[in-house]
Order: C-alpha cells, then sequence, then structure tokens
C-alpha cells in the first residue's frame, strides 16, 4: 500500500496540515508507505526530507499568495510526475492548488477527499474554485469529514451520503512540565484558572468571553493565548469594561510553552462562533490532559460532538456571556461535577482521539477502498473470460 497526502502548506501552521503530517507519521510508523506534498510558507525552501524509511516530505515552492492560498504551479508538476506510485492519494480541503494539482495530474487509482471544513468566508475564491470542487467532490471514491456532524450537514455534500465516512482527528498526549505548569499557577495564585487559545479574529468569539468576565468573580482569571488582527480592539474591549484583573491576552504561546498552560489551567473554554471552526484541536488537547471544555454549540459544526456535554464538558449557546460565564461556575463551583467532567474529558479523549486510533481508522478506509478495487477487478475480468 503506498500513500500521498496532498494540500496545504510547510512549516505546519494550522489544523489540516497537522492532521496531514501527523498521519504521515503514524501510518509509515506502522509501516505503510505514506508520503506529503505539499507548498513552502514563510519562505520555507522548496526540498525533499526523508523521515523514516516509509515517508517524504515533499515540498514545492510557493509563487504566490491570494485569499489564503498558496498558488504553487510546481506542485502540478511535481505530482504529475509521482501521482502512479500511488495506490491512494488522499487530498485535503479545502485547498484549491492541491485540487487542481490533482485535476491536471492524469492520476487514475483511488481518491480519498478529506473534508476539514467548507469555505466559507473567501465568497469570491468560492465562485472561482466552485466548478473544482464539485468535480473533486465526484472524483473522489471516499469523502471522510473529522466528525459525522459535519459531512452530514455541509450543503456541498448532500447528495453525496453513500460515500461519506468520518476519520475523528487524533494527537499524541500533551505532557505538561510540572515545575513550568506550577509556575503559571503561582502567577495566577489562588484563582480559577480559565484558558483559552487561537487566533485573535472574529469567528473565535472572544469578544463574548471577555464580556462574561464581567459576569465573574475576581476568583476567575481568564487567559487567552494567540495573536491576531483583533488584538489591540480585544485589549480595549477589556479595558473599556474593567476587567482587567480577569482577563489577560498573553500573545503567541510557543509549541515549547503550551503544554504547561494546558496543565495549569482548571477549565478550558472554546468560544467560538462560526462553523469555520469544524472540529477545534485545541479541545482535544486539552482533553488528553483531563480538563474539563466549555464550549459552544455551532450550527452545522462538528466541535460539540468532540466535547460531549455532561461527559467531558458543557455545551452553551453562541455569543452569549451569560451562558459562558454560567457554564464556568457550573463546573468550577462543584467539586463532584468537576471530577466527573474531569475523568470523561480524559476517558473520551483516549476513546476517539488519539493520534492512534485516527490512524487505524484511516488504514481502515484504505483497506476498504483497496479490496473493493480488487474485487471489482476480478470481477471484469471474470466477465471478460465469459
Amino acid at each position: 500500500m503506498k500513500i500521498l497526502q496532498v494540500g496545504k502548506f510547510y512549516p505546519i501552521r494550522g489544523g489540516v496540515e497537522k492532521v496531514m503530517y501527523d498521519l504521515m507519521l503514524g501510518l509509515s510508523e506502522a509501516g505503510v508507505r505514506c508520503d506529503m506534498l505539499c507548498a513552502s510558507t514563510e519562505d520555507y525552501p522548496a526540498s525533499t526530507i526523508e523521515l523514516n524509511d516509509h515517508a517524504k516530505l515533499i515540498i514545492v515552492p510557493t509563487k504566490l499568495k491570494l485569499a489564503a492560498t498558496m498558488l504553487a504551479p510546481s506542485m502540478i508538476v511535481a505530482l504529475r510526475k509521482i501521482a502512479k506510485e500511488y495506490d491512494i492519494i488522499h487530498i485535503h480541503h479545502p485547498d484549491p492548488m492541491a485540487s487542481l494539482a490533482l485535476f491536471l495530474s492524469g492520476y487514475k487509482g483511488k481518491v480519498v477527499l478529506h473534508w476539514h471544513s467548507d469555505i466559507l468566508k473567501q465568497k469570491t475564491l468560492l465562485k472561482l474554485y466552485k466548478p473544482l470542487q464539485s468535480w473533486l467532490i465526484k472524483r473522489a471514491d471516499r469523502i471522510v469529514g473529522t466528525t459525522p456532524v459535519y459531512v452530514q450537514q455541509s450543503s456541498f455534500l448532500s447528495d453525496m451520503q453513500h460515500k461519506i465516512d468520518y476519520i475523528p482527528i487524533g494527537v499524541q498526549a500533551i505532557v505538561a512540565d510540572a515545575e513550568q505548569a506550577a509556575g503559571i499557577r503561582q502567577r495566577y495564585k489562588d484563582k480559577k484558572l480559565i484558558f483559552s487559545l487561537g487566533r485573535l479574529v472574529e469567528y473565535k468569539g472572544y469578544e463574548y468571553l471577555i464580556r462574561a468576565a464581567q459576569l465573574l468573580s475576581t476568583e476567575y482569571q481568564i487567559v487567552i493565548g494567540g495573536k491576531g488582527p483583533l488584538q489591540d480592539q480585544l485589549q480595549q474591549l477589556i479595558l473599556q469594561l474593567g476587567v482587567q484583573d480577569r482577563v489577560e491576552l498573553i500573545g503567541f504561546v510557543s509549541d515549547e510553552a503550551l503544554p504547561a498552560y494546558y496543565g495549569a489551567c482548571d477549565v478550558f473554554c472554546l468560544s467560538s462562533i462560526w462553523k469555520t471552526e469544524a472540529f477545534a484541536i485545541v479541545q482535544i488537547e486539552a482533553m488528553s490532559c483531563a480538563k474539563p471544555i466549555i464550549s459552544t454549540d455551532i450550527p452545522g459544526s462538528g466541535v460539540s460532538w468532540v466535547n460531549a456535554t455532561g461527559e467531558s464538558g458543557a455545551v452553551v449557546e453562541i455569543a452569549d456571556p451569560r451562558a459562558l460565564a454560567g457554564a464556568m461556575r457550573q463546573v468550577m463551583e462543584n467539586t463532584a461535577y468537576y471530577e466527573t467532567l474531569s475523568t470523561g474529558s480524559l476517558n473520551r479523549y483516549q476513546m476517539h482521539f488519539t493520534r492512534e486510533k485516527m490512524v487505524d481508522k484511516c488504514l481502515e478506509v484504505y483497506d476498504e477502498l483497496l479490496s473493493a478495487s480488487a474485487v471489482s477487478k476480478v470481477d471484469q475480468r471474470r466477465k471478460r473470460i465469459e
């Protein structure tokens, strides 16, 4: 079995490319040949990196970034050269460049389309891309989502439910450095610590999380990690509401520092308000540390499937500061309930969201496709003989 993951970029900065990379590593460590073709970002040099005996990372140069899309014409050339080497091409959506490369590759083998999210914000891009997207949906032998909810409710996939499946995202468990976590706890001594992480953009709903602080006592401390275009606006809102003693924007959190924040916090909060938030890997990272989750019920999103209310945390209405604050009090001020959710959070992570679970489910999808293909070839040969 030889697999090629195609899409997005390197270095890894977002959830889609993290899933690609983790699948490549997990499958290759299981002895399956799995390579990854992607475009460069942040001026990373084009190169081919042998990661182990069964995986290589093929990075092609990006010529232009337009509407959040990397335009890398050399991806087309590269895929045409190597496509025939693979039994399955696993393409990750949304990525117009990867879709175009597949369209022009001449590839005749099996295609898995990994539908991470609909294109929602880039309306002009969608108009241009829609014919290619429609071709890709029809071309795919199997379409997988990250949750059953998202692919069932996507308007683009309504006529394709016969070939829909899902592979929940999985991550390796976060292990916090005890000393670093203790240092963070000391910084917010005697506080009920609520942690949130993400880009400071509108769909993350941080305005409502900050407004929730008005409804909480000074026993609570909300810490928001991440940077983005709304940083100044959100900082101004904190000052305007007079909650600077309960909310802190700490900016970019490095990969090295992040585990300590998961380890130190009492609760992780995801306040997102748009379907752009399709899964939220940060939820399962926090769950791997046995932290209860407070998240929002985003219509059409898989977020509230990941965080099962009453099991791993609480799910509240979107854009509702009062509901967010109420959930924080409910979770933090009832010790028995907190312990139930903490245990449930870790159990749900171990049941559904480890990297091993993701790789195993992916292998099931591949095996089913290749087995069906083999049976089909035998049937065709038999008919020719007859």
